[in-house]
């Protein structure tokens, strides 16, 4: 199945359903930074969620930053997600290993550490973005995006994210994001229902690896809720914006006495993207029309 975005509305509108399948994006993360097995979970957890959050944004520029900083032996894992459907990121410690949990599953949430924060920009396109951060719950990155929803965003929300990875690589990524929507959210019973059935499933990736598609998962979940599965069906993908020209814009900003040094000792430079792993490279001769161009900028 092609990495995709659909969504649907139940309950006479009063319930949004966004679905997403990352399995392709998110085996493209991890062979490019060359993750473990726990931080590609983690990484892909991240992202997927990233899309779900930038999915009920309405500008075609807007764009949604998730950090993620716990005190686990991860780091950092940071995505930057597109109403465009793309989306990219990378994690801090890529090669940390770790052993399973109790359930005999990956441990993301020791691997990210419960005790630390949740960073999540929302950018528009225009004015300033709209920044919200708080602390982290468990680590597992679901709960912790769930909590956003609820404390941030005020918004009663059920959310499940997962990464399904083996020695071959990822073989299913995906996740569900259900809201409901203000005019039915004083509606106890409709609440309590979403978040029964939600906790009931076991899990997303094994309704993936079971062959179930998007629309069967709304109809399992909402079927009997007046479900309405909205026709478009949008493609997602890993894509980075680096450039080349990008690349050397950054080397420029680093002066002209960095920049000959980098030339006398290297004869050239390299930089290497931390979102998508692409390495770039500088002759000396193009080093040194960035010198000229800042001599003529002084």
């Amino acid at each position: 199945m092609a990495d995709q975005l659909i969504k649907a509305t139940a309950a006479a509108g009063g319930i949004r359903a966004v679905g997403v399948v990352t399995t392709r994006l998110t085996e493209e993360a991890r062979a490019r930074h060359r993750l473990s097995a726990v931080a590609t979970a983690a990484l892909g957890r991240t992202m997927t969620s990233g899309l779900l959050l930038v999915s009920n944004m309405k500008r075609s520029q807007s764009r949604v930053n998730i950090r993620i900083r716990g005190n686990g032996p991860l780091g950092t894992v940071f995505v930057d997600a597109g109403l465009d459907g793309t989306v990219r990121g990378y994690v801090e410690n890529p090669h940390v290993e770790m052993p399973l949990n109790q359930q005999g599953k990956l441990d993301v949430g020791t691997a990210v550490g419960k005790d630390g924060y949740l960073y999540v920009v929302r950018d528009v396109g225009y004015g300033y973005p709209y920044s919200s951060t708080v602390e982290l719950v468990s680590g597992e990155v679901g709960d912790d995006i769930a909590y956003y929803l609820a404390t941030s965003e005020q918004t009663p929300s059920a959310l499940v994210v997962g990464v399904f990875v083996n020695a071959e690589g990822v073989s299913a990524a995906g996740g569900l994001l259900l809201q409901v929507m203000p005019k039915a959210a004083s509606d106890d019973t409709l609440v309590e229902t979403l978040e029964s059935r939600v906790s009931a499933l076991t899990g997303f990736t094994p309704l993936l690896r079971s062959g179930k598609t998007l629309p069967e998962i709304f109809e399992q979940l909402l079927g009997d809720m007046d479900l309405q599965i909205l026709p478009e069906t949008q493609l997602l993908r890993f894509h980075c914006r680096c450039t080349h020209e990008r690349m050397l814009g950054a080397l420029k900003l680093l002066g002209q006495a960095e920049l000959q040094d980098m030339i006398e000792k290297d004869n050239g430079a390299e930089a290497t993207c931390h979102f998508c792993g692409q390495i770039y490279t500088a002759t000396s001769d193009q080093l040194g029309d960035l010198i000229v161009a800042l001599q003529a900028e002084s």
